[in-house]
């Protein structure tokens, strides 16, 4: 970027700059086409601004009922503005792990001054913690955890705003990103990582890979550096998270693109430059300076290098030793989760959303069935990949990406699948987030975190995005949860049932759609919706990641929070908050439930450490004063 107020743009903001979209200029005919339409828009306000009641969905239970009724086992606590974290009475909490804390043992205690050594970048756990996931191996209890990206001027303190000087501050960054696996511990002074276990791994944007899948070996994945186009070097930009069945960690590459640019402007064929514009390529990337330093990250010397990032990593938590793999059958997009369950059959489905304006909501079904012991290396490169497509009478299918509905080869859909999904008219989402599936029922949650450009522009591959079915919103600053139901209690079904669990708003300053829905209320206004997690009781944990300045719109929402919510009743309560600047992100569960184990992502100082210090991103753990399951 070429000046630091740039690097302080967000993903959307800077794409804004430098991709910005054409104005529709008829939109009222947009709006007017989208509330003819069985009298849409109209039907799902009537409920008292309520989304949520659509179909099956929460209000037909009736709102009185989602007041009188909870199972939840906490007081909710209030929205906050301060630089602490805060639980409900009973509960406590601990600092787990951040920024900069070991993993092995010689490492050096972490340096306020320097953010860090940088020849330690790859041995201590990494900066802004996301996606987390707990297995169980030989009876220890490890955790993955993802390590999505750097605030370079906390990183690199001693650098100008931030940006680095030399290829050794490229290095630090790239290695405080990526994935850290490590084991915990619990004793009575509380949680802590094993240091030098066994399980303990650090992985980087440098670490090797294997690529496999459709687009393996294909010519728009080949470089100099890896002729036959099957390996690549580091993950990145790692946000949400997956678990298989058979106990290993997806790790999900999002916006992967920021990490490129170039010295000259770069020759690209039609093909490639269409895809550059597609994703958000540029020249100038967001500042990380990578290709200054490092000519893989150079378009002009590397044109590929992009196209082997923006996929989901398969990693083994049990064997430090195992090389991760690009399962590129599961698509190319900046993936923000991957959920994980089984059909009937046994086939694995997982769901994902792509996280940008505009993008669509896929599912991948295997080819073949799982079962526990059997040969998994090619469960996820062997199926169909989907995009989904929602109708506005609640009903929607799953369009198959394939060469008949795409007229692209099947490397071409995995290596470009937004524009394969354009092609076969997916519904264009308001900036699908992280998936959920329902344990205890045959259901999936998806959190549409926001969309400014809702009604207003189309989409990065000129697909309108009108005001209709799940996004029933202009200018959507709010965001909501859409629910889905398959067919046949079937997740790899072709078609499926939809309504919104719940749309956030804020009734204390707007009427109609802009309050949210019934279950919104003074007490637990949020916005933007994004991390979400089931637990084994079927409540919904949301977490969020929006606009905290608790002004305007946003009057009363507070930091970022986590809250729950019941599918049964639609009662959704504030569990924990924040501190100022942070947002919260990831969550699993200790082999007993008797710990949370929650993100705490890019917070602002003096959190954790008090003031003068770098504030730094972590994982806390959280408990019952009882040692009662969390929840």
């Amino acid at each position: 970027m070429s000046d630091n107020t740039d690097r302080n743009l967000s993903a959307d903001e800077w794409d804004e700059l430098n991709f910005p979209r054409p104005k529709e200029n008829d939109f009222d005919r947009v709006v007017e086409r989208a509330i003819s339409r069985r009298g849409f828009i109209g039907g799902v306000l009537a409920f008292g601004s309520g989304a949520a009641a659509m179909s099956a969905g929460l209000l037909d239970i009736g709102k009185a009922r989602a007041q009188q009724e909870t199972r939840f086992a906490f007081t909710p606590v209030a929205a906050s503005t301060d630089s602490d974290v805060h639980v409900p009475e009973g509960y406590r909490w601990q600092r787990l792990v951040s920024w900069g804390d070991p993993l092995f043992s010689g490492t050096e205690v972490f340096d306020q001054a320097i953010g860090g050594a940088a020849g330690d970048a790859d041995k201590v756990f990494g900066e802004n913690t996301d996606g987390i996931e707990l297995f169980i191996i030989g009876g220890k209890q490890v955790i993955a955890v993802n390590h999505e990206y750097t605030n370079n001027k906390i990183n690199l303190p001693q650098a100008t705003d931030g940006v680095p000087r030399d290829a050794r501050d490229v290095l630090k960054l790239q290695n405080l990103q990526g994935v850290a696996v490590m084991e915990l511990v619990e004793s009575d002074t509380g949680w802590a990582v094993v240091l030098d276990s066994p399980f303990n791994r650090r992985i980087t944007q440098n670490t090797p890979m294997k690529i496999s899948g459709p687009a393996a070996g294909h010519d728009l994945l080949k470089t100099a550096a890896d002729a036959a186009g099957d390996e690549s070097l580091g993950t990145f930009n790692n946000c949400g998270s997956g678990k298989t069945p058979w106990g290993t960690y997806l790790t999900c590459e999002e916006n992967f693109n920021g990490y490129f640019g170039a010295t000259e402007e770069p020759e690209l064929s039609e093909q490639v430059a269409d895809g550059y514009k597609r994703y958000g390529i540029s020249t100038d990337g967001w500042g990380y300076e990578y290709h200054k330093w490092d000519s893989r990250f150079d378009t002009s010397k590397n044109p590929n290098e992009p196209h082997r990032a923006g996929w989901i990593v398969e990693i083994d938590p049990a064997d430090p030793q195992s090389m991760p793999v690009k399962r590129t059958a599961l698509g190319r997009l900046k993936h923000e989760n991957a959920a994980c369950v089984l059909a009937p059959d046994g086939r694995v489905v997982v769901y994902m959303g792509d996280d940008e304006r505009g993008e669509f909501l896929y599912k991948f079904v295997s080819r073949d069935v799982y079962a526990p012991g059997a040969n998994t290396s090619t469960l996820l490169d062997e199926g169909q990949l989907h995009v989904a497509r929602f109708n506005d009478d609640m009903t929607g299918e799953w369009v198959s990406l394939t060469p008949d509905t795409t007229g692209m080869s099947q490397a071409e859909i995995a290596i470009f699948s937004r524009i394969a999904a354009s092609k076969v008219g997916a519904t264009t989402m308001d900036r699908p987030e992280w998936v959920a599936v329902n344990p205890i029922a045959v259901e999936a949650y998806c959190a549409l975190t926001n969309n400014s450009r809702r009604g207003v522009k189309p989409n990065a591959g000129g697909d309108w995005t009108p005001v209709a079915g799940p996004n029933p919103r202009e200018a959507n600053n709010y965001g909501q949860i859409v629910r889905w139901r398959p067919s046949g209690d079937d997740h790899a079904s072709k078609s499926f049932e939809w309504d919104l669990y719940v749309m956030a708003g804020n009734p204390t300053v707007h009427e109609g759609a802009y309050a949210g829905s019934a279950n919104i209320n003074e007490g637990n206004l949020f916005n933007s919706p994004d991390g979400m997690a089931i637990d084994t009781t079927g409540l919904v944990w949301i977490q969020t990641d929006g606009d905290d300045s608790d002004e305007g719109d946003f009057a009363g929402n507070g930091n970022n929070q986590m809250l729950v919510g019941d599918p049964v009743t639609g009662r959704i309560e504030r569990f924990l908050t924040g501190p100022k600047g942070a947002e919260v992100t990831g969550l699993c569960w200790s082999a007993d439930r008797r710990t949370m184990f929650v993100g705490i992502q890019h917070p602002d100082a003096p959190f954790p450490d008090g003031e003068g210090k770098l504030p730094r991103s972590s994982i806390i753990a959280v408990k019952r004063d009882d040692n009662l399951p969390v929840g």
